[in-house]
């Protein structure tokens, strides 16, 4: 992997601090230099509203990753966090892809690396690895699937029965992935910070203050087995529960007859959420749960990056050819 950064000159870091003529102007510069570098701005539903706002196409990983492999732009502004942009330039390696903050990291990714997942599958010969979208370029290099939540059930599914599975890094996500699918894998004990950070109680406490609500889980959320566990003794209406993905709790609140909706993810999927469904109430299940990574991104940082066409994300070609292998089949199973 390379990474070619620039020092960029010292901007407002809080979004909320820029007045509005000043974040104007700021849009004003963006959309001129898209124009000007024929780019495209991919963001994550995780971004600042204003970063998802002035965005091309906004979606969770799987679809910012078809998106990536199909546009016709020169330049990507991938407004998400490093692997994201890893995925994107192993996708379209002619085109140049900008990380407006090379801090934009995960910590669901920091759990596991090339190395570490070289031991487990040494210990465990002839097993299908499974990484979830969240890993290294190096992690998805040693991988034969990779998978996003939208499309994790698909792919298990797809693997032969008599085929052991290594699932990672996502302990949470595989957890239920067992549950759903009905099969026995060996799973990394790895977690991302903020959903590990959403409690039961968390959970019982706003359904609690909120009767008529449905709730909309992320499968990777550490409460989401103990959801389930809470269902089954009949604790809590299984009708009120949704484990879905972070697309399908975009597009879920549509077709649902409720008003209210608790959201059990990170809390920047819920711009997305009340604006396609402005007469409903979304509520955040904690308020904890915000991704500082996803948060390092302004639209600040983002012109810079457009006018000094820094913080460019590139690939080593030989362990980008054996990742995309397991990118190609994420992005066709969906």
């Amino acid at each position: 992997m390379k990474i070619i950064a620039n020092i960029s000159p010292d901007l407002p870091k809080d979004p909320s601090s820029a007045d509005p003529a000043f974040q104007k102007e700021l849009i004003e510069k963006i959309n001129k230099l898209k124009v000007e570098r024929n780019a495209i701005i991919l963001a994550h539903n995780y971004q600042y509203p204003e970063v998802q706002d002035i965005a091309d196409y906004v979606g969770d990983s799987l679809g910012l990753s078809q998106m990536a492999a199909k546009t016709d732009a020169d330049v990507i502004a991938f407004c998400g966090v490093h692997f994201m942009a890893e995925t994107a330039a192993i996708l379209s390696p002619e085109k140049t892809v900008l990380l407006p903050d090379l801090a934009a990291g995960c910590s669901l990714a920091d759990t596991i690396t090339a190395e570490q997942l070289r031991k487990w599958k040494a210990e465990n010969p002839g097993s299908v690895v499974v990484s979830y979208v969240n890993t290294t370029a190096e992690v998805k290099a040693e991988s034969d699937y990779c998978c996003t939540s939208g499309n994790a059930k698909q792919i298990i599914d797809a693997i032969p029965e008599d085929q052991d599975i290594l699932f990672c890094p996502d302990m949470f996500l595989g957890a239920w992935l067992e549950s759903i699918t009905g099969r026995k894998m060996k799973i990394w004990m790895g977690e991302c910070h903020v959903h590990a950070g959403i409690r039961t109680k968390d959970v019982s406490d706003r359904l609690a203050e909120h009767p008529n609500s449905e709730l909309l889980i992320h499968p990777e959320c550490g409460c989401a087995s103990s959801t389930l566990f809470a269902v089954s003794r009949g604790d809590i209406d299984p009708d009120k529960v949704n484990i879905l993905s972070t697309a399908g709790m975009i597009t879920y609140p549509k077709t649902s007859k409720s008003d209210t909706f608790i959201v059990a993810t990170e809390s920047g999927v819920m711009h997305p959420m009340r604006r396609e469904n402005p007469e409903k109430e979304f509520v955040a299940v904690s308020e904890r749960a915000i991704c500082k990574y996803m948060k390092t991104i302004t639209l600040e940082k983002l012109y810079v990056s457009l006018r000094d066409m820094n913080h460019v994300i590139s690939v080593e070609p030989e362990t980008a050819s054996r990742a995309k292998l397991a990118i190609d089949r994420m992005v066709s199973i969906t």
